[in-house]
């Protein structure tokens, strides 16, 4: 049964196009694919998941969730949970879009596949495990962020 993948706009702060989302869905699939080929063992939640939940939010309710679940002060960039559920910190990926000179859909599809590498056994508390996993996710957003997908969005 293939993962049915859902992204939804939980905020207001950032004006996030409906077309995005739905190009967003469509291109997770296929990211999904391709992070399991970078899985860490063979038990990734990943793997056994039916359904992930993305959601894209404020600072104040990124603060709150990684308050909430990590005992960490502040917004951040992704939140995962095993059960199936990525959060994804929107004003935080506007602030590095724009430090880095990337559009704002591309470096949310950057957290999305970062957020699915959570899921396929990936960390990056330390340095190792994040030039790792900085080494996976890069050309994953690389194959994936194409003309094609940039003309949907409508940019």
């Amino acid at each position: 049964m293939p993962l049915e993948i859902i992204i939804g706009n939980h905020q207001e702060i950032i004006a996030i196009p409906e077309n995005w989302l739905t190009a967003l869905e469509d291109v997770a699939k296929q990211a999904a694919t391709l992070v399991l080929a970078h899985a860490i063992g063979n038990d990734s939640p990943l793997a056994c998941l039916a359904t992930l939940e993305v959601a894209l939010v404020d600072d104040a309710t990124s603060d709150r969730v990684h308050r909430d679940f990590m005992d960490i002060e502040g917004p951040t960039d992704v939140i995962t949970f095993h059960h199936g559920e990525i959060v994804i910190g929107v004003e935080v990926a506007l602030r590095q879009a724009e430090e880095f000179g990337e559009p704002l859909p591309r470096e949310i599809l950057r957290y999305l596949v970062h957020g699915l590498l959570h899921l396929a056994g990936h960390e990056d508390e330390e340095p190792a495990e994040r030039v790792a996993m900085e080494s996976a996710q890069e050309p994953i957003v690389a194959k994936l962020w194409t003309e094609d997908l940039w003309s949907r969005m409508g940019e």
